[in-house]
């Protein structure tokens, strides 16, 4: 196949937006956070989020699709609401946490949306296997986290 057809470009274009709100979201996370390790892991996890919105970028321009610019708007209702709740919320590294695994189960939930289409080719189809995959190792890994708070 030598370009998707509309609608995924579109799914695409959509998942590289939640990434990239994704991103911010983490970013804004490891800036409210008090606790070092936490800090650290909404760094790399904003800094993961960045080069997958890199790699899907390149992924759909190698497609000659073009790339939709900009946040979604419910990514910035979804980093006010972390600003609102680290403010209120007594136990705020909880509640941090408790977001951001229900941020990444709607990503993984995405992923799979988009790689259920038919018309993906195989290079695609990887990207976002892997992606993927790393998101849900990322998930276990702040589960695992939460637990240790």
């Amino acid at each position: 196949m030598n370009t998707y057809t509309k609608e995924v470009g579109e799914k695409l274009n959509a998942l590289l937006e939640k990434t990239y709100d994704a991103e911010k979201g983490f970013t804004k996370a490891a800036e409210i956070v008090k606790n070092e390790s936490l800090k650290k892991y909404f760094t790399q996890k904003a800094t993961e989020r960045n080069t997958f919105g890199q790699d899907l970028k390149k992924e759909i321009s190698s497609f000659n699709q073009g790339i939709d610019k900009g946040g979604s708007l419910v990514g910035t209702v979804h980093r006010a609401w972390m600003d609102v709740k680290s403010l209120f919320s007594l136990d705020d590294v909880e509640s941090m946490l408790e977001e951001a695994i229900r941020g990444e189960k709607a990503s993984i939930e995405e992923y799979d949306d988009v790689l259920k289409e038919i018309d993906l080719p195989s290079s695609t189809k990887d990207v976002l296997a892997v992606q993927k995959n790393i998101i849900e190792n990322g998930l276990y890994n702040i589960k695992s986290l939460e637990e240790r708070l």
